[in-house]
Parts: C-alpha cells; structure tokens; sequence
C-alpha cells in the first residue's frame, strides 16, 4: 500500500506532472501495519513529496484530505496538484462518512485525487464485529475498486487516482483482512 503512493508520484512525474501525495486516516485492523510502515519509510516519503498525518479520529483526518483537494483553490501550489489519501477501518468509515459525504461533494481537481482506504473484516478476524464497508461506500456515491491480492492492489491504486480525477469525486479501494495479511509477488 505505501508503494501505491510511490508509484503514483513516479507515474505523474514521467507525464510532466509536479504533484504532492497527503495521507491521513486512523490506525485499525485489517490495515493497522499502513500507518507503521510509512512512519518507518519517512524519509522516503519526503523524497517522493508524500507528507503523512495521522488523524485524530477517522473524520478530522477525512477532513484533512478534503483541505488537501482545496489547497490549490486557496492560492498558488507549488505542485500541480495533491493526491490525497485517507485510511481506516469499515467501522471507521461509518464515523467518517459525513466528513467523506461532503468531501466529495466539494469535489477533486484534475490532477489532485482522493482514494479511501478501507479495510474490511468480514469475519472479525481482528475486529469485535464483522464489518464491511459496501453499503457505505455506495451510500456515499463512491466508486469502488476490490483488489484480490497483492498485485490487484498495486494495480488498482494507481487507477484508483485516475478514477478520482476523471469523475471528480472520490474513489475508494476495498481492502479485506485476506489480503491486507497476505504476502504476494507483484510485477513492479
């Protein structure tokens, strides 16, 4: 998951594009090890122009990347755009959906792009309850991709951003307990 982000500066930097990547969400199972391993690759991620914020809760880091969208309404950027991404558990995603809802009204510019980062539990492996996140999502009038593995995830994250900026909203990837345990080769 943190090499989604990597690959998608390398990518809009090959086309001409300066952009910026914010990250905020709420720690959790099934993707309680995604906040770890960006604090763990820091200076990666000041290399790539990839700030990582942690949320308070998961609707002020929704929040968060909302302003990331907007950053380029307030003023000149210096990127051409931020590619914004929040992260959180389903539950987590139900504490969050007003802050996504208006979010995504609000909208992404071309070369900026939200994703929601979702991780489901639909067995409660690590988790009190099953959740899963679908009805939520579709609730929120997000389009959703469901990677299978980890090449999907690879894959899907940088179409994701895509996704986000041709339609304008934001997109959100389905990550589920199988896969976020996995362990995979992916053609990179």
């Amino acid at each position: 998951l943190v090499r989604v982000l990597f690959d998608r500066i390398r990518h809009d930097r090959r086309v001409g594009r300066d952009t910026a990547a914010f990250v905020s969400g709420y720690e959790g199972s099934p993707l309680a090890g995604f906040d770890l391993e960006l604090a763990r690759r820091s200076a990666l991620l000041a290399g790539h122009a990839v700030s990582h914020q942690p949320g308070l809760n998961e609707e002020l880091a929704a929040t968060s990347v909302m302003g990331s969208q907007l950053a380029g309404e307030a003023g000149r950027m210096r990127p051409d755009g931020v590619i914004g991404l929040w992260y959180g558990k389903s539950p987590g995603l139900d504490r969050a959906a007003d802050a996504i809802r208006h979010a995504n009204l609000v909208g992404v510019p071309a070369v900026g792009g939200a994703l929601a980062l979702v991780g489901d539990d639909p067995v409660a492996k690590s988790s009190t309850v099953p959740c899963a996140s679908e009805r939520v999502l579709a609730d929120l009038a997000l389009p959703v991709l469901y990677p299978a593995d980890t090449q999907d995830i690879l894959d899907y994250g940088l179409h994701a951003v895509e996704l986000s900026r041709a339609s304008g909203v934001w997109a959100a990837m389905k990550v589920v307990t199988n896969v976020a345990d996995a362990a995979g080769t992916a053609t990179v």
